[in-house]
């Protein structure tokens, strides 16, 4: 297995054994931790080497503090995926995971990531004001419960609502206070992907990644609401393959 350096296995996380072809990093959701991602790692083709984000504050980095601020947050893993810059990358995000991946790629410069997969997020250039930031727990829970990103169960675990919210206000202040750039523009293919029932981004949303980069563009639509993907892991793993290697 390839071994990463100290600052990469800060920040990533493996489901797998490592592999020989393309690297793909996974960036997570508003208040979600490498974890959730493990069933879509475990889909993927095998020849993807699959590291997913741990951002700080989320269980084995829970001690650290949050990063409130998607520039900040993109900055630092910019730095981490330096260090495994030694083949082609592809970025996937979902949610709040999309913008830190178009953010963390822009830092990056051109010809450094091949392809990126925006799930679930409305197209940087697509502002709504928002300010559930600033909502007491309970609105925040609901919100969460809204989207369906988090069993109903555990949200009525004092415990595991006290684990959790931190991590998902922080994560709220950040994405939700993000400001786009007009300028700034990828140039790596973007896929974006969007459930069609999705409360918080619709398709022409979604669509208009296509203004995010000089190269192609791509959209699907699966069915399901904003987290389509834990009922669609294999279409995801599926979109992701072809995408990264079209004649297979």
């Amino acid at each position: 297995m390839t071994t990463l350096s100290h600052v990469a296995d800060t920040w990533f996380r493996r489901y797998r054994p490592a592999a020989p072809g393309r690297r793909l990093i996974v960036f997570p959701h508003a208040g979600g931790s490498a974890a959730y991602y493990r069933p879509l790692v475990r889909q993927l083709e095998p020849s993807v080497d699959a590291l997913v984000v741990q951002y700080p504050g989320r269980l084995d980095r829970r001690t650290e503090p949050n990063v409130p601020s998607i520039d900040v947050l993109a900055d630092r893993i910019a730095a981490a995926v330096r260090d495994v810059a030694d083949r082609p990358l592809a970025f996937f995000g979902h949610s709040m995971g999309s913008v830190v991946a178009f953010e963390v790629a822009l830092r990056l410069g051109p010809g450094v990531v091949s392809h990126l997969f925006a799930s679930g997020r409305r197209a940087p250039t697509r502002y709504r004001p928002e300010t559930v930031h600033r909502a007491d727990d309970a609105t925040l829970l609901a919100e969460v419960q809204l989207l369906d990103g988090t069993s109903s169960e555990l949200l009525h675990d004092p415990e595991i609502v006290a684990m959790i919210l931190p991590g998902l206000r922080n994560d709220y202040i950040a994405v939700e206070n993000y400001r786009h750039r007009p300028d700034a523009l990828v140039d790596c293919p973007i896929t974006a992907l969007v459930g069609d029932s999705d409360p918080r981004t619709s398709v022409p949303e979604a669509a208009d990644w296509a203004a995010s980069t000089t190269g192609s563009f791509a959209l699907r639509i699966l069915p399901g609401g904003h987290f389509y993907l834990a009922q669609q892991t294999a279409a995801v793993a599926e979109t992701i393959g072809a995408a990264l290697d079209p004649v297979h």
